[in-house]
């Protein structure tokens, strides 16, 4: 089955991706990404009038939510990286404010309600690189110690995982088949009770390397409120990946 299909459901049009998973055995799994894609997970012994029966099924619900994603990212515009614009970290809003000097520049901080940029030039490329660079070291900082915190108190769970930052446009993180997890660093402006349900989704991953009902148990038992969290970074995600 070609991974990329059509879903029809009266005038409108919806496009998806099939992924084959090896680790599902019955049913298919649905998701919308922040951005409106669509992903349909199914097991290799499901064939195509099947999978497309499945997607059917739901395609009120899918239309639904690919039509609140694209809404969310309709008003959204690129940041301009210039004195009094809003900067997110860990939840909370910040104000950028651009220093011009001539001496060496200090390294970007924050200071009050104030993330600080010091720069000989107010280029906003410049400046856009240095938030990026401070985003950064403080996302790489943070997912460790959660990581590490994670890891102490889940049972499964033998040493802390290693850890890969990767800015992706579709994900907030994944978990490699080796055990290595990796986290999408836009996650850091995310609130801490989103950032804790994206690493217990992954570190979950390590026991159970799909999204079997034994999966969606363990973070029922492990975090019961991970749906707000998680409807929480849905509503956020235009804001948070927007650069």
């Amino acid at each position: 089955m070609p991974p990329f299909q059509v879903l029809t459901y009266g005038d409108q049009k919806v496009p998806y991706n099939v992924n084959v998973d090896s680790q599902r055995t019955s049913s298919v799994a649905i998701h919308v990404d922040p951005d409106g894609s669509v992903i349909v997970d199914a097991p290799p012994e499901l064939d195509e009038a099947a999978i497309r029966a499945a997607v059917q099924k739901r395609a009120r619900w899918i239309v639904g939510h690919v039509a609140d994603a694209r809404a969310r990212f309709a008003h959204v515009r690129p940041r301009e990286y210039v004195s009094g614009e809003q900067i997110l970290y860990l939840g909370r809003r910040y104000v950028l404010k651009v220093l011009p000097i001539d001496s060496r520049p200090k390294p970007v901080r924050l200071k009050g309600n104030r993330l600080e940029v010091e720069s000989k030039s107010s280029d906003p490329e410049i400046i856009r690189g240095k938030v990026r660079g401070w985003y950064k070291v403080k996302a790489r900082d943070y997912l460790v110690r959660k990581i590490d915190e994670a890891a102490a108190r889940l049972p499964w769970v033998d040493q802390p995982p290693p850890l890969r930052l990767m800015e992706m446009s579709k994900q907030w993180g994944s978990c490699s088949p080796g055990g290595q997890i990796i986290l999408n660093p836009h996650l850091i402006k995310a609130p801490r009770e989103c950032i804790e349900y994206v690493i217990l989704h992954e570190m979950a991953h390590l026991k159970h390397h799909n999204h079997g009902v034994a999966f969606w148990q363990l973070l029922d038992d492990s975090l019961p409120k991970w749906r707000i969290a998680k409807k929480t970074l849905d509503d956020m995600s235009e804001l948070l990946l927007i650069e």
